[in-house]
């Protein structure tokens, strides 16, 4: 899915566009945990969250994620803003709730992660 159909298909807004708007977007997740990102983020996914704060942009970035979207019509504050075109960022902004964004993605053909399996560490 391209850039431009992400942001069609969710009346999104860009608030930083460090990306063509024809490029490819392989995966889609969503998280507001930044541990879940870190540990079930993918090189190339696009994450969908409710947090606005700059730890998200770290966090993105040692996951190696580019594009974020901000769901609920969240706008970040300048310091996030700053530090995504600094580390060339694409930062989307929709009115959509993380459910009905994520599924609206899903729908149109946006691949998740797939299944993840957490190892049973009980005793």
């Amino acid at each position: 899915m391209k850039i431009r159909e992400v942001l069609e298909i969710l009346s999104g807004r860009t608030t930083v566009k460090c990306h063509d708007l024809d490029e490819d977007v392989p995966r889609g997740g969503a998280a507001d945990l930044m541990s879940d990102v870190l540990a079930f983020g993918t090189d190339g996914m696009l994450l969908l969250t409710g947090l606005t704060n700059p730890q998200v942009v770290r966090t993105a970035e040692m996951a190696g994620i580019t594009i974020i979207v901000f769901v609920r019509d969240k706008t970040p504050p300048p310091e996030t803003i700053e530090l995504a075109r600094d580390s060339g960022m694409t930062l989307i902004t929709t009115g959509y709730t993380m459910y009905e964004a994520c599924g609206r993605l899903f729908q149109a053909g946006l691949p998740g992660r797939g299944q993840v399996r957490i190892q049973d560490n009980s005793w």
